[in-house]
Order: structure tokens, then sequence, then C-alpha cells
């Protein structure tokens, strides 16, 4: 068996569990920079299993239809990225599975699942460019998009990419709907649209939701070890210290910014991929 097979194996596999730990870490730091205990490590395993055993409650069929379809999607974007094929195919795809969060929030008659979508597609919007810009960053760097021949570089894009790493950092708050970017749902009890999204799919849905967002997590953080991993064994060490940095970052900024409005946030997402992605492209294409 291939070594592309087996990595794609052990994403499908082990990325929820690896995802529902680092949602537990997160949520035990955010309560030890609180002040308090916090929960269980697993408590987010927990939380899954009880909203599993619950009674099967949706708005309509179609809903389930389209959760589904959307953690479909992201472990299909996973995969391929594990797999080493091209990256710029990734967030193609992973842009398309949000849409199907998005049409599932949408066909609810609730207003804060409504205005959630809403909400939904402009952190997309916000995320975007950096996500693009990254890709080309890549290519430019490596000459490929295959992330397979990122990994046997001889270089480490961190170095020749520095301006794309922040914006793409940058977007991870996005992306995890962590603060000041927590617009479409909410982790944390503020959040003035009652979850947004979330806050009429039910308990299994919820689940499903839940398990999708591990994997992308994984996903995401994926991508930021790639900025150090080539072709030397040595760099597997440096990504899992790059993604234990960049991990304790959005915690930090979680518990320490309010929440922004959505104008501001696609403004300032923009300007930040612009004034340092945009910069550094512009650098790699003269050098």
């Amino acid at each position: 068996m291939s070594i592309r097979i087996i990595s794609v194996i052990l994403y499908i596999v082990l990325a929820p569990f690896v995802g529902g730990l680092l949602d537990g870490i997160d949520r035990k730091i955010s309560a030890r920079m609180q002040r308090r205990v916090g929960p269980p490590l697993l408590q987010p395993f927990y939380d899954v299993i009880k909203l599993m055993s619950k009674q099967r409650i949706g708005v309509m069929n179609a809903q389930s239809f389209m959760l589904l379809s959307y953690m479909l999607l992201i472990i299909f974007t996973g995969s391929m990225l594990f797999s080493g094929t091209d990256m710029l195919m990734c967030f193609f795809m992973l842009s398309t599975a949000g849409l199907f969060m998005y049409f599932a929030a949408c066909i609810t008659n609730s207003p804060y699942s409504s205005i959630g979508a809403q909400r939904e597609l402009i952190q997309e919007m916000s995320c975007e460019p950096a996500i693009l810009m990254t890709s080309l960053g890549f290519y430019l760097v490596e000459g490929s998009f295959e992330t397979s021949m990122i990994m046997k570089s001889s270089k480490t894009a961190l170095f020749y990419m520095p301006g794309c790493f922040i914006a793409f950092v940058f977007i991870l708050t996005i992306k995890m709907r962590k603060s000041p970017f927590d617009e479409s749902t909410s982790h944390h009890p503020h959040q003035e649209l009652v979850k947004g999204i979330t806050a009429d799919i039910g308990s299994r849905n919820l689940a499903i939701f839940q398990i999708t967002e591990w994997y992308e997590n994984v996903f995401m953080l994926a991508i930021v070890a790639l900025f150090v991993l080539n072709g030397s064994p040595v760099s597997i060490l440096w990504a899992v210290l790059l993604i234990a940095a960049v991990y304790f970052l959005e915690i930090l900024i979680d518990n320490t910014s309010a929440r922004m409005k959505w104008g501001q946030m696609l403004l300032l997402s923009w300007g930040v991929t612009i004034v340092f992605g945009g910069v550094n492209l512009l650098v790699l294409m003269l050098i």
C-alpha cells in the first residue's frame, strides 16, 4: 500500500480525534486564561456522543442532506491534500463545501440562522484572497501546486513567504470561528445571533457539524505545516512546533478580542492580505 493511500486513511480515521482533542485543549487553555478550571480534556467527545444519542429532530430533510454533503466534501478536501494532490484544487473544494453549510442554514425559517448564513458568505469572501495568494506563493517558490512536491522540496517556504504566512494565519482566525471574527456562529455564549448558522439544525446535525469542523481545522493546520515541511526529517518537528504556536496564538486572540462587525472584518482581512500577501507575491515574482 502506497504512502499516499495510508496518509488518506489516517486523515479520515484520525482527523476527528485530533480535532476533538485540539478542541478540548482549546477549552482547557481558555479556562485557565479566564482563571477557571475548565471542562475535562475529552469534553468535546462527550458532547458529540450526547448529541448523537438524542432524538433526531430537523427542520427539514434537505438540511440533513446539506450538512452531510458539507462533511463529505470537507473529508474529500482533506484527503486530496494528504494524498499530495493540487493545493489549489483543495481550496476550491473547500469553498464548495462551505456553500453547502450556507444552504443548510438558509433553508430554515429562523431569522438567526438566515442572518448567520449571510455572514457565513461574508466570512468566505474575507478568506478567499489570502487562500488564493497562499497557493500562488507556494507555486512561485516551489514551481508546483502539488503538496507532495512541496514536502519533498529542499526549500523552506516560510523563509520565502513570510507575508503570505501572516495573511494565512490571520484568516485562520476566521476559519476557526474565533473572536474577533466569530460573525456567523460562536463557541461562546456572547453571540447575539444565538449560535447563528447552527441555531436550528437539531442535535444530530449539530454533532455532524462539530465533527466536520474538526476535520476542517486539521486540514487548515496541515496547510500551516506546509510552510516549514521539506525533504528533511527534522522539518516534521518544526512543523509540529509551528502548529502548536499558531494554535496557541489563535486561542490567545480568541480570549483577548471583542467581536468585530462584518464590515470591519472584511476590510481588515483584505487589507492584511493585500499588504502582507500581495507585497510578498510581488517580491517573489521580481526575484
